[in-house]
């Protein structure tokens, strides 16, 4: 029963973070979601910083139940655990960009490791079977597509003007990978306590 309500936090962690965007976003004066930095809501001395870094602490310790209930699951059903450990870089940048707002030089630091996130739908392509998880291939396939067009943040000339969002392609494609895997590893959870 733990391990179910531990995969809910897909679902949960996602809202957490977008509420808290768009939130931030609406109490920021000209704060523009295709022009600004995701960071920018958090930075010392502006007036969401608070709720901001609440927002993502709070996503990045449910991410750790979420792994915890992935981990559970996979290793239940005998697919590899990888894909899921990888999801830990994603709950320590979250952690260290709020932890070290705008402008401190760790917020950059300890935001990176979320760069391998891509690793996860990629690794899930490759090591997971459709018969285990229906539809794993094409899902991750697309999902990988997704996070790696947060990378253009990296290209200053591609859409010079909009590097906001390019930096949130990142952001839906995790939370797509998150839902995703949510929705399957409940599925897959239900048919290992079927079998109890």
């Amino acid at each position: 029963m733990r391990n179910k309500v531990f995969l809910y936090a897909g679902f949960i962690i996602p809202l957490v973070f977008w509420v808290t965007l768009l939130l931030c976003g609406s109490m920021t004066e000209n704060y523009s979601h295709l022009r600004n930095l995701v960071s920018e809501l958090g930075a010392i001395g502006t007036k969401t910083q608070y709720i901001f870094t609440a927002g993502l602490v709070l996503s990045s310790f449910l991410s750790l139940a979420f792994i915890a209930g992935l981990y559970k699951t996979a290793k239940e059903n005998g697919l590899n655990i990888i894909p899921v450990l990888i999801i830990l870089t994603f709950s320590f940048s979250i952690f260290g960009a709020a932890a070290f707002p705008l402008p401190l030089r760790l917020h950059g630091i300890l935001g990176s490791p979320s760069m391998l996130m891509p690793l996860s739908p990629f690794l899930a392509l490759i090591l997971w079977k459709s018969k285990i998880i229906p539809g794993i291939k094409l899902a991750s396939g697309t999902i990988l597509i997704f996070m790696l067009l947060g990378f253009l943040t990296l290209v200053p000339e591609v859409l010079d003007s909009f590097f906001g969002l390019k930096q949130r392609f990142f952001h839906i494609a995790w939370s797509l990978w998150f839902i995703y895997l949510g929705v399957s590893f409940l599925k897959l959870n239900k048919i290992s306590n079927s079998k109890l």
